[in-house]
């Protein structure tokens, strides 16, 4: 039996999941903006969001989020951490019991600590819960360029039935039972790709780079490994892959934001000039919240938060880091 998808969010990401199932299966994106809606429709693009990129010719797109939803086999959320709770419950409405529902979002819940998908049991409990997650640039993945993924689910039987829906093509899909592992991991690893962005913008070097990148990664399977997940989740795809790639793209948000605030431009002006969300700068202050609760030290999260918050500059934060006390390399710092 073919499935049929919803997917509400018609960001990069969001849009260009929805193309890749478009070859697979009849799917219906779901998009706040009406003029989204209507290039998908008409001329099979969303120059918004993927200028120059051509979406499947099969994908539908809606401003109705009950058209999305109703008589879907799968929703797939794609809507930022924000808005994310409030979507969720304007389409709980018209999903059937037991429908699938997997989180394309890479961020937490600010006051809650949620994952995106605690946040689902909470709004629709009694429905399998998976993410989608992994080192996936929506404007190369679009373009038709190879790139892997992960699809989390406690499930195996699920979770393999799903891995055929967002298989396509060089795009190649990866199973793994670790939920709480491979969300964390695309989760705490924007906070880092602030950090290296904010060496960037310095002028730093590939060694300071690939420094930041090691012991990010550390930071990041300390916390994960006391949250639930498991140690080699987060050294595959959704962990040091996502990582490498959302510190190293001139594409990543999160890494564009730590470039123009080591360069010296204010917060505010960066954020107010970009079209798309950067998760790490919602996501930081409960990450260093979340590195409280579970007693896990996370110096390298800790200064970028420092930074966000205007208590340090990204100068300050990086002489700091030279600077820092060193022991053996298991140990935090």
């Amino acid at each position: 039996m073919q499935l049929k998808a919803g997917l509400l969010g018609g960001g990069s990401w969001g849009t260009t999941v929805a193309s890749l199932i478009a070859r697979n299966a009849p799917v219906t994106i779901w998009a706040r903006c009406r003029d989204t809606v209507d290039e998908i429709n008409e001329k099979h693009c969303n120059s918004k969001y993927l200028p120059g990129a051509t979406l499947h010719s099969k994908l539908v797109a809606t401003h109705d989020i009950e058209e999305a939803c109703s008589g879907c086999d799968v929703l797939v959320m794609a809507v930022p951490s924000h808005h994310f709770r409030a979507v969720l419950e304007q389409a709980s409405a018209h999903i059937r019991a037991w429908v699938p529902v997997i989180s394309l979002t890479k961020g937490l819940e600010s006051g809650t600590h949620l994952r995106m998908t605690q946040i689902i049991n909470e709004v629709l409990p009694g429905h399998p819960v998976g993410v989608l997650t992994g080192p996936n640039l929506a404007r190369e993945i679009i373009a038709g360029q190879a790139a892997a993924s992960v699809i989390a689910m406690e499930d195996e039987i699920i979770v393999r039935a799903l891995q055929q829906l967002f298989h396509s093509g060089l795009f190649r899909v990866y199973t793994n039972t670790d939920l709480v592992g491979c969300e964390l991991g695309g989760v705490l690893k924007n906070v880092i790709a602030i950090a290296v962005g904010m060496g960037d913008g310095q002028g730093a070097g590939d060694n300071t780079r690939s420094a930041l990148i090691t012991r990010g990664l550390a930071e990041i399977t300390r916390l994960g490994v006391a949250m639930g997940g498991r140690p080699e989740t987060f050294a595959g795809l959704a962990g040091m892959g996502d990582l490498i790639a959302t510190c190293t793209s001139a594409q990543s948000r999160n890494r564009h934001v730590g470039f123009e605030l080591g360069k010296g431009r204010s917060l505010q002006d960066i954020i107010g000039e970009m079209v798309m969300v950067a998760e790490g700068v919602k996501s930081a202050p409960t990450v260093v919240e979340l590195g409280q609760e579970y007693g896990v030290e996370m110096p390298i999260t800790r200064d970028v938060y420092s930074v966000l918050q205007g208590q340090q500059n990204p100068r300050q934060v990086f002489r700091g880091l030279l600077k820092s006390t060193v022991g053996a390399e298991s140990e935090p710092g």
